[in-house]
Order: structure tokens, then sequence, then C-alpha cells
């Protein structure tokens, strides 16, 4: 099956942003500069300062920054085409140098601020950046390092007032840097405003490293045409957000979701408000009550636990209430508001009465009082998170998209999105299933290919040019996308049983007192698992059961706290199939982490690491 956008959709593109005085092709090059012409003062960005005060950068000072260090880059001897990287947290800065390379034609390169010295080393080798940002300390003593094994790196510039090393003559700061900018020749000038005026959408914009689940990184190299397809398609099928919305960047701007939307608020003129410390999320979000913001499903599950947490505690009366709030929700928002009907007299009138009392107060205690949409990818989320907070009027909007196709390949709609699914392909996206399931994109937004890696380009495309994107899923009937599993992720255990683990890992994580969960079984007998319990659940339980323990290796080892997770998985698993239960399990002390190489930097399974950490706890699971 596949989703046909118009065959003029392109042509409607061009036609569309030529006529029109606030877009135009190349979309991103002088963005900054036509939106602080139509709302100046206005706020494009905010950011906390030195004392963690928010404060606004306008769209005026916003335009004037990146003008200034596309100068500075200019100074620099940056050059059309060259790639510039940056090895930083989320910070505004980071979007005036993606900018400023825009303005120069140069390549934007967005390091992961978690990345290691080799994950760096290779970015930088494959890339040859001669100019890397820095965000901190950390990032620049890595960077030092890493200049010393690439040839290519001549000048680190840090984003923060930051002590260099003694013998460093090369690095700058960035107050530095922009006084290039703002006293550049006349020249220099003209240089990057003739560079600007002949951008054209066959421009390499940014080069996106994926994680490298299965091997090391690949540069997707992303166009101002794929972005200019990516941002129409964006605006017709994202109506219901304007120029008063407020949305926070939340996950890293390396990452495409983020970028992508993140660009994609720019061009609507809503303010950004970047959020550099993801371990603060829950006391930025209370300070800057976002009415959208992206994120992955881990955020909401941890979200969903919690509101759980504080309804079992409530006096029985009150869950009582909250109980039947969430009924009504489901009823009136699942049943009725999903499929773009009325509800009933007597059930919009119940529906108002708790959504005064219930589900207001609800979202005033996350931050998100004013909530208008919050998309929501890049992993599998579970079908119970998602009507929950649909029932209380939060509209999670489930998608699915991959670096090398800009982002978004589908979402929901906005009315008659399906439950379980990944929404429906955006315009200008067509979808088709291909061999062994495998879900096939062509589109506009599609990639060229992977930077100096013509085989694997090759291969991840069709004879007939669609894109494989490696998911499995398929279409149903109204044009619903659902995902299966990960083929590379697809094992089969020794008795020839085909299991798919995400999708029992996304099952598992449904519960409260799990977080993680590793899902093994390749060539073995039976399933088993590694899994992370949420230790702050657990503690309470513990101080419950008067459990004593002296370290979290004692506590998972305790009979009680086994047989709570035997029988917890018991109950869990009651609609799998026999083959696909996990028969025994590990609980361990510590949580997978990025540090360790268990993690990807978008928080993924690096599952040949985890089996290779943990070979003799697995080992261990199968011995008779």
């Amino acid at each position: 099956m596949c989703m046909q956008p118009p065959k003029s959709a392109l042509m409607n593109l061009k036609s569309k942003i030529a006529a029109s005085d606030v877009l135009k092709a190349n979309i991103l090059t002088d963005l900054p500069e036509r939106q602080a012409e139509r709302f100046g003062d206005k706020a494009a960005l905010a950011a906390p300062d030195h004392e963690n005060r928010w404060r606004d950068i306008s769209w005026r000072r916003y335009a004037a920054d990146v003008r200034t260090a596309s100068l500075a880059l200019a100074a620099l001897g940056v050059r059309e085409s060259d790639n510039v990287a940056t090895f930083s947290a989320n910070r505004p800065e980071n979007l005036v140098t993606d900018f400023a390379c825009f303005r120069n034609r140069a390549v934007s390169v967005s390091i992961y601020a978690t990345s290691s010295l080799e994950q760096l080393v290779y970015i930088i080798n494959d890339a040859r950046c001669e100019l890397l940002f820095v965000g901190n300390t950390t990032q620049y003593r890595i960077a030092r390092e890493a200049q010393a094994l690439c040839q290519s790196l001549k000048r680190i510039v840090a984003l923060k007032k930051i002590e260099f090393d003694p013998n460093d003559s090369t690095s700058m700061l960035w107050t530095d840097f922009m006084k290039l900018g703002e006293t550049a020749t006349e020249e220099i000038a003209a240089t990057v405003d003739s560079r600007a005026a002949a951008a054209v959408p066959d421009d390499i914009a940014t080069l996106v490293y994926t994680s490298g689940t299965t091997g090391e990184p690949k540069g997707a190299i992303l166009t101002h045409g794929n972005y200019d397809a990516a941002m129409e398609a964006h605006w017709q099928r994202i109506t219901m957000i304007d120029e008063n919305d407020t949305s926070m960047a939340f996950l890293p701007l390396s990452h495409i979701f983020e970028k992508g939307w993140t660009y994609f608020c720019l061009t609507k003129g809503i303010k950004v408000s970047v959020n550099r410390n993801p371990q603060e999320i829950q006391a930025t979000i209370q300070q800057v009550r976002p009415t959208c913001m992206c994120s992955v499903p881990r955020f909401w599950e941890k979200v969903y636990t919690a509101v759980h947490e504080k309804i079992a505690s409530m006096n029985p009366l009150m869950r009582m209430v909250v109980r039947q709030a969430l009924r009504v929700g489901r009823r009136r928002n699942l049943k009725y508001a999903r499929i773009g009907r009325k509800a009933p007299w007597w059930l919009e009138t119940r529906y108002r009465f708790f959504e005064a009392r219930v589900f207001r107060l609800l979202r005033e205690a996350i931050g998100i009082d004013h909530g208008n949409i919050f998309p929501t990818a890049g992993a599998p989320v579970s079908t119970k998170v998602v009507e929950f907070f649909h029932a209380c009027g939060i509209n999670i909007v489930v998608g699915y998209g991959l670096s090398e196709t800009t982002a978004t390949v589908c979402c929901f709609p906005q009315t008659g999105w399906e439950i379980g699914s990944v929404g429906t392909p955006i315009p200008l996206v067509n979808v088709r299933i291909g061999e062994n399931d495998e879900v096939l994109v062509k589109s506009p937004m599609v990639m060229r290919g992977y930077y100096n890696k013509p085989k694997e380009t090759a291969e991840a495309f069709t004879a007939d040019g669609w894109f494989r994107t490696g998911d499995a899923g398929y279409i149903d009937d109204h044009g619903a996308l659902f995902l299966t599993d990960r083929l590379k992720d697809l094992f089969k255990t020794s008795n020839g049983k085909y299991i798919a683990p995400q999708a029992i890992e996304t099952l598992l994580c449904e519960d409260r007192y799990i977080d993680q969960v590793a899902v093994i079984g390749d060539r073995r007998k039976f399933v088993s698992a590694l899994i992370v319990p949420d230790f702050e659940v657990l503690k309470d339980f513990a101080a419950k059961e008067k459990i004593a323990y002296d370290s979290m290796e004692q506590l998972v080892a305790d009979p009680k706290v086994r047989s709570l997770y035997t029988n917890r998985l018991e109950i869990l698993q009651q609609r799998l199939a026999s083959y696909e239960k996990v028969k025994r399990f590990n609980l361990l002390p510590k949580e997978f982490s990025m540090e360790k190489g268990e993690l990807t930097n978008t928080l993924k399974i690096r599952r040949a690491a985890v089996n290779r950490l943990y070979a003799s706890v697995i080992d261990s699971m199968y011995e008779d």
C-alpha cells in the first residue's frame, strides 16, 4: 500500500515560497533575517542566564547575532561547502552557528554533547572539519585530545568562558569569535551576502550522524531541499500551532527530531526556550510552561509512572474520583474526539466537570497547563501511555521518522488517528511495505546519501529508489503505519522462533517497577531479560516490606524482590505467545548508560555491547 501526495507538490511548494514575503527557498538560509523583519522585538529564543533566570532573545537580536557569526566564520576562512562542527549541549549559540553556516553555504555538523573521544575523532575525521565549537570545559578537553588525532581540526571555539590549556594557541572564546564578525571588512560582508544570495536547494545544510547501534556512525546528507520539503510537509500537517505558542528544546539539537522540530517552530515564529540540562527537565518545564515540545516516549512513560504513583497514594475517595474522571476522559476523547465526532451532551458535561477539577490540575502539576501539541517519536510507545494522556486532554502526537528522512515520515493526524500506530504518512511522503515487511520511504525529504560512504548509500536504497528504513511494519486499511520491530534487532532462538525484542521491551516497561529492559535470546533455548528496576519505586516497596539492605546489589538479590518481579512479569506477559515470554531474568543494580556504551546517544540499547558486557550474567541465566 502506498500513500501518494499530489504530483505537483514540489512545484506548489516552490510557487508558494516564491509568493511569500516570509518564506523562500532556501527557507533556512536567511530565515532569522526575514523573521526579524516580521516580528521585530518578539522573542525568538529564551535561555537561562548565569543566575539561572530565563531571558528572552528577540528576533532582531537573534538575526543580528547570526549575521555577526556568519561574518566571523568567513573571517576565519570558512568556505562554501566546508563542514563546521558543534560539540555541545543545547545552547542558543548552537542555533546561531547553524544559521551562520547556512548564510555561508557551509554545512552544520552537530555532535552529541555526551560523545566519547573515539566518537568525536571519528566524526571530525570523517567530515574533515577544520572548525569545532564546544560547549564547556569537559567538551573542550576532549576536543583538545581529538585535535592531536585529527589532522583537519585547526581551531576550537568555546561557547562559554573557560580556561584554555597553556599550550593552546589556536582556540578562542565565543566573545572573541563574535568580535571577528563585528570588525569584519566590507569585503567579507559582501562575500557572505553573495554566498547567501547564491544558495540553492541542492546545497548541503547538515550532516546528521546516526547513533551507530549496529556499527560506526554514518553521516546522513540533508540538503536545503530536504528541509524545504520537510517544512512544507509540517506546515500542512501540523496546523494547530502558531506564533503564539512556546516550544522547549528538550532533546539534543544534534538529534534530527529536535533539530527538525526547532527549525519548524522558528519558521512559524514560535519562541523556542532552550533547555541546557536534560537532567533538570521537570523543573525547566515548570519554569517555561511550553505549549508544545517534542520528546521521546521515555519522558512520557516517566510522567505516567509518577502520576500513577500519586494516584495510588490518594485516599480512597480521591482515587475513585480520578478513576471516574479517566473513564469519562477516555470515552470522550478516544471514542469521539479522536475520530472528529462531537460527544453527546451528557458526556461532554461530565467531561467538562472533570476537566476543571482533575485534568486541569494534573496538567498544571506537570507544567503544561496551556499544552497544545506534544510530538513523541524515536522509540515504541505504549498504547496505555497514549490512551492515558489523551484521556487527560494532553495531545500526545505519536510519530515516526529517521535522520535519513529529515525526521518525520508519519505522525498522528489531527483526527482519525489509530491507537497503536505511528500515524499516517505526512504530505510529500510515500510509504510502502517491501520484502520482509520492511518499511520503505520515497520523498523529497529523504537524504542524498551517507557522507563518504557510497557502498552504504547504495545499500540503503532499493533498485527503484525507495529508502530502506530497516524497520518492519504494516499499513492498515485506514492508511496508518504500525511498526513491529527493527529488522536488525530480530533474532531467532535455537528452537527456530523469531523474536521481536523491542515489542517485548516496550510491553515490560509499562510496569512502574521497571525502568529499562534488554531482551536476550539470540540462538538461545528461550527468551531471557536483563531488567533495570525503577529504583525509587523499588525503594518504596522495600520500605513497606521492611527489607533491609546496604546496597542496590543486595536489594535486587532479595528473595521478596525477585518474587515481586516474577509475579509482575507473569501478569505483563499474559498476551504473549509462550515462545516470546521471558523465562528467566536478572535484576541489575545500575541503569544502562551511554558512558558505559550500553546506550546510544538517543537512548537506544546497543545490543552487541550489552551482550558483551553482561556475557557472564547472561550465560548464568541459561545454566540448567
